[in-house]
């Protein structure tokens, strides 16, 4: 009886800590022989190029992706980092932290700017700022806002037209959603009136910038708030119902970073994928069918507005900071 009272409780604890996957797939070289896992929050079918791209030149190996939220990443990473070669994520801020707390392998000799890349650790490979991207038909009549001020404007002039149809991240549950949450409010007090007005009009709250973009495209919502651009753009089928704006207030622009685990029994292979990432060689095939802005292509604006991978990033990370942000957004926006 004890054994069976242990197996039912490792059996619950199992269950417990398990994922809920966005998706799984593998990807086979053309003689592949050797597998590496790839754990990223990036969906399937924006990164299927970048991937296939890879193989082309690398038909030996097969590449297992897994998909999941970008807290999801972090924290499944974090209980198995045993079971992932390479770790991909737009949270910039728990990249940086596994970093610190000793969950990489050492990559040298990738020339980078300082700013895209931590201890020849963690390197940041793609770069797109966060937008506001509207369902045009709701803006048929009212001036397209340009900037949060002008956002806060149009929505307490329209509040009926408005309301139940803004979407934005649940900063509770996506860590891109808290990165770019804590930047708006490092970079300026109107996040805060933002998020009130945003909260009396009774905004859905997602997980990711996919749920957000599929609700923009069947009108469920009008507006989507801090969605990553590029899941827009990739959407070719709605491309005249929509419009991607890019803040001209105060640009948060995000780099999509990639490390090898240092748990890895492909380190190798990995940092071969990791150079691949970080070079403009995917870049160069298949023209259109990539979605993600590569970051050698960036302007100097969106260099610029970029979060730099530096220590201050954690700063949001430490839990009673954490929590105290956490209250203060639900407050303005859980209403």
């Amino acid at each position: 009886m004890r054994y069976l009272i242990l197996l039912i409780i490792s059996l619950f604890a199992s269950h417990a800590n398990s994922i809920e996957w966005e998706d799984k797939q593998l990807f086979e070289g053309a003689i592949g022989s050797q597998t590496i896992s790839v754990i990223s929050s990036t969906d399937t079918a924006i990164f299927a190029p970048i991937i296939t791209s890879f193989l082309t030149i690398n038909p030996e190996l097969n590449i297992n992706y897994y998909v999941a939220s970008s807290a999801d990443v972090y924290e499944e990473f974090q209980r198995n980092p045993q079971d992932y070669d390479v770790v991909i994520s737009s949270a910039m801020d728990l990249q940086l932290k596994l970093v610190n707390d000793g969950f990489s392998a050492r990559i040298e000799g990738i020339s980078y700017p300082d700013w895209a890349q931590w201890r020849e650790s963690l390197f940041g490979f793609t770069m797109e700022p966060a937008s506001i991207v509207i369902n045009k038909k709701a803006f048929e009549t009212l001036k397209v806002p340009r900037s949060r001020q002008e956002m806060i404007r149009v929505l307490r002039t329209n509040p009926e037209l408005f309301r139940g149809k803004i979407g934005s991240y649940d900063v509770r549950q996506s860590g891109l959603g808290y990165l770019f949450a804590t930047q708006d409010a490092r970079a300026s007090e109107t996040y805060w009136r933002l998020m009130e007005i945003m909260g009396s009009l009774e905004t859905r709250l997602y997980c990711c910038s996919g749920s957000m973009i599929e609700d923009l495209s069947n009108n469920t919502i009008s507006i989507a708030y801090n969605v990553l651009g590029s899941y827009a753009q990739a959407r070719t089928d709605i491309a005249d119902k929509i419009e991607i704006i890019l803040p001209s207030d105060f640009p948060n622009t995000m780099m999509r970073t990639a490390m090898v685990s240092k748990h890895s029994l492909s380190i190798r292979s990995s940092a071969s994928f990791l150079r691949f990432l970080t070079s403009s060689e995917w870049t160069k095939a298949e023209g259109d069918s990539y979605h993600l802005p590569p970051l050698q292509a960036a302007s100097q604006n969106e260099q610029r507005s970029a979060i730099a991978l530096e220590p201050g990033l954690m700063i949001f990370l430490d839990k009673l900071k954490r929590k105290t942000f956490i209250k203060e957004w639900e407050n303005a926006l859980i209403q």
